[in-house]
């Protein structure tokens, strides 16, 4: 007997609340429908149903197994849909929140394409350097960059992303070049403020007896901002050391208006990634937004370009 039938047929019974509802959605007789059951739980060595002739109950094992029959049947549909030409078409509202700057950078530009595949989807994207409670505001998927805290929410990593401490040559040449992360207490840092996202400081890796581990150090100034473009402004003005993402000021360095510092002590990358409540019935628009992502952000000329 065909497994897949099996566990569509447990799914409908479940759903639908008797053997011979289910049976009439499929036409087929109730016997059969029962017969399949039979021969689930016998492959599986456990009891899914407890069945009386008023009432179907699951059991313990039954209610998960629910679960994940319910999302393998959900993503086989999407994944047929996605690649079939007459198949079902992205459509519905499609909600995106991701970081201001990177926002505006590498998330905006890609929307147009994305709706050129996909016209019957229209699209909010919220710009913002808060942590946006996705789930509570109603949003279907975040952009986010950085480190992934224990959460609920199911992260998809799209790429690295590496960060660097910079200053332009003549704030270096007026204040000097820090050799060690434990100077950058000496000089004028350019911090995000701490009502934005970055919450755990500039990431360092020093060396210790041990050997090297990272460090996380929360340097002070005299300017911080909650937006991150302001402290790009500030850096490229002189105003300070700035610790920034390579995607931001690689063109300034390779112009010769920013330089790297403690590049020696720089962090492994971190990541960037989709991350949405959760997996159980994602919508397709969802889905192929994310499919989109990774397909865009794991190209290497994607990041050089300007």
């Amino acid at each position: 007997m065909d497994k897949l039938k099996q566990l569509e047929s447990f799914v409908s019974v479940v759903t639908r609340g008797s053997l011979t509802a289910a049976a009439h959605a499929e036409g087929v007789a109730p016997a059969i429908m029962g017969r399949r059951l039979d021969a689930l739980e016998e492959r599986l060595g456990v009891k899914l149903l407890l069945r009386t002739t008023r009432r179907l109950t699951l059991t313990h094992e039954g209610s998960a197994f629910l679960e994940d029959c319910q999302r393998l049947l959900a993503d086989l549909a999407n994944a047929e849909a996605s690649v079939s030409a007459g198949g079902v078409k992205a459509s519905g509202h499609l909600r995106i929140t991701a970081p201001a700057g990177f926002g505006r950078r590498l998330v905006a530009p890609l929307i147009p394409r994305f709706r050129e595949l996909h016209p019957e989807v229209t699209i909010s994207l919220n710009l913002s350097d808060r942590v946006v409670d996705i789930a509570g505001e109603g949003y279907d998927c975040a952009v986010r960059v950085g480190d992934m805290p224990d959460s609920s929410l199911v992260s998809v990593r799209l790429a690295d992303n590496r960060r660097l401490c910079v200053a332009t040559p003549a704030y270096l040449a007026r204040h000097g070049t820090p050799q060690h992360p434990s100077e950058l207490a000496r000089f004028h840092c350019l911090t995000l403020s701490s009502d934005a996202s970055q919450t755990r400081g500039w990431a360092f890796n020093v060396r210790r007896d041990q050997g090297a581990e990272v460090v996380h150090l929360k340097p002070a100034g005299p300017m911080d901002c909650s937006d991150g473009q302001v402290l790009h402004d500030w850096c490229l003005a002189g105003f300070g050391i700035a610790w920034r993402s390579t995607w931001e000021v690689e063109a300034e360095i390779a112009a010769g208006a920013l330089v790297a510092v403690l590049e020696d002590f720089a962090a492994p990358p971190n990541g960037i990634y989709a991350v949405f409540p959760q997996r159980k019935h994602l919508p397709l628009r969802v889905r192929l937004w994310i499919d989109f992502l990774k397909q865009h952000y794991g190209r290497p000329g994607f990041w050089r370009a300007p």
